[in-house]
């Protein structure tokens, strides 16, 4: 008799101990120069939810995003984003925490590709080891 419940025929997802701390709503400071400043999360592919619960993002998921503030070229557009840091403490697999200053995205193309030319400040060491494109561009790597 199989086991229910356990989640035991679904692959593994990426997250090896990472905590969810930005829900849909969430608003970003937009780490690269794309013209972006705000960035709030509308919503994260690829990730299903319980009933009347909001699903949540972590460090080096990608999630749709709407500019808040910026330029007037950029504002108001959806774009795809990679979160680079988060407020929220989470544990490494080597027994150190991680946290943050604030929460901070950058934004993508669909396959990957950074639309600014640098990352300020810090990137997470997870985000970097699963999009180099943006560990490519980042000046540090926490």
């Amino acid at each position: 008799m199989a086991k229910r419940g356990k989640g035991l025929g679904k692959g593994i997802t990426y997250r090896p101990g990472v905590s969810a701390g930005l829900p849909i709503g969430a608003y970003l400071t937009c780490a690269d120069n794309s013209g972006a400043k705000i960035v709030q999360i509308i919503g994260i592919p690829k990730l299903k939810g319980r009933l009347r619960r909001l699903v949540s993002a972590c460090v080096g998921d990608k999630v749709i995003v709407t500019v808040k503030e910026g330029t007037p070229e950029v504002r108001h557009q959806t774009f795809h984003a990679v979160i680079v840091r988060q407020r929220k403490p989470f544990r490494r697999m080597d027994g150190y925490w991680i946290q943050f200053e604030d929460n901070a995205a950058v934004i993508v193309t669909e396959d990957g590709e950074c639309k600014g030319t640098e990352i300020r400040g810090p990137v997470a060491k997870e985000a970097a080891e699963r999009w180099p494109r943006v560990a490519a561009l980042a000046s540090i790597v926490i």
